[in-house]
């Protein structure tokens, strides 16, 4: 492992408790039920291949992104799967699309003329994306999805695969939203002369919390990689998930402060006494971002505070009494006596743990632990 990487902070993702995620959704889907694993994002973080090729092999039978160059590195690193691109695509891009078998979403009868024109060779399947109540991309009107209907109908080189929409709060307690979504979804289909071979709404929350009997689809984000999707429906949820990921650091100097004696930029943090304080090589430039100034985490067994504005590439924290360097530091994770988890770090920044999973950088090595064993370790900078 030390020849992998040359810097104490590290990612480790528990490829076993993904595939547990998955088998609990599995568990409630009719058999005829596609899983489609989304690894948009470096899968929320994870990491795309080792996550992508983990939910294939425990059930997913395909892989969602979030645009085409995300697809297309998935197609280079060797995955043959379906790969549906959830956002936009420049429909110029439609032909390259359609060249490595990957899925596009078409939101409006414009983009498919375009893409029409620069299709010569290879056929590209759609998707048709209903904005029943999202407001993002997707049609909106009955006529403008029949005209679409049409189009594709008359054309040698597009077929519509699928059609699908998107639950905006299928995380909270009040269903009233998405059933009314739910409702003007079905008033959609019935617009087909045809209905696509692919029809999916349910997101996480969706897929746990809503009845799926009536389409054969399902999209898995957050919720493979263990989290509950929002904590409003936590008590909800009829499965017990497993967080995938955890987030350590080593202590790399420690010093003693005299009263007075200020840290970081802006001299935000004044000690109060002689005290003992740690340097941790991670900051902002990691995702582990300004505001979490005063945010606790674990210096080996016991709790300390992060002092001082975080930097860039460092940070401090404030020990309950010296130690030594190379000390571990949970940052998220999970030690004998005590836990931090994600959903902790989003509460700190009033955000959500999607969010803070995301903004997790690339130049951070991830170690992949399957079986009680490290199968790969993953340097995105060797």
């Amino acid at each position: 492992m030390n020849n992998e990487f040359h810097r104490d902070t590290w990612i480790e993702v528990d490829l076993d408790a993904v595939r547990h995620n998955i088998t609990q959704l599995s568990g409630r889907l009719n058999n005829d039920t596609v899983i489609m694993a989304v690894v948009k994002a470096n899968a929320y973080g994870h990491g795309y291949l080792e996550i992508a090729e983990t939910a294939l092999e425990s059930g997913a039978e395909w892989l969602a992104v979030a645009f085409l160059d995300e697809a297309l590195f998935l197609r280079k690193h060797g995955f043959t799967a379906p790969i549906l691109v959830l956002g936009a695509t420049r429909p110029e891009d439609a032909a390259l699309a359609a060249q490595h078998g990957i899925r596009l979403t078409v939101f409006s009868g414009d983009w498919l003329r375009k893409a029409g024109n620069v299709l010569d060779r290879d056929t590209l399947n759609v998707h048709l994306k209903i904005d029943t109540g999202m407001g993002r991309i997707g049609f909106r009107e009955k006529a403008d999805l029949k005209e679409a209907e049409r189009f594709v109908a008359d054309s040698s080189r597009l077929t519509i695969e699928g059609v699908f929409t998107h639950f905006a709060t299928a995380d909270e307690p009040d269903r009233s939203y998405a059933d009314w979504q739910h409702e003007r979804f079905h008033e959609f289909l019935e617009v087909f002369e045809q209905q696509p071979e692919m029809i999916h709404a349910s997101n996480s929350a969706g897929a746990f919390l809503r009845d799926n009997t009536a389409f054969n689809a399902v999209r898995f984000g957050i919720s493979m990689y263990g989290f509950v999707p929002s904590g409003d429906i936590r008590n909800e949820m009829p499965v017990t998930l497993q967080p995938a990921l955890s987030l350590y650091t080593k202590i790399v100097q420690v010093k003693q402060l005299k009263k007075n004696d200020k840290v970081s930029y802006g001299a935000t943090y004044t000690a109060e006494q002689d005290e003992w304080i740690a340097t941790l090589p991670i900051g902002y430039a990691d995702g582990w971002i300004r505001q979490m100034q005063g945010f606790e985490v674990l210096a080996g067994e016991h709790r300390a505070e992060m002092i001082g504005r975080v930097c860039m590439d460092q940070c401090m924290i404030r020990l309950p009494f010296k130690m030594e360097e190379g000390t571990v530091v949970t940052l998220v994770g999970r030690t004998e006596n005590d836990c931090i988890m994600l959903d902790d770090v989003a509460a700190h920044n009033g955000t959500i743990h999607y969010e803070s999973a995301c903004l997790l950088a690339a130049r951070l090595p991830r170690i992949y632990w399957e079986n009680g064993v490290i199968k790969k370790v993953f340097n995105h900078l060797k």
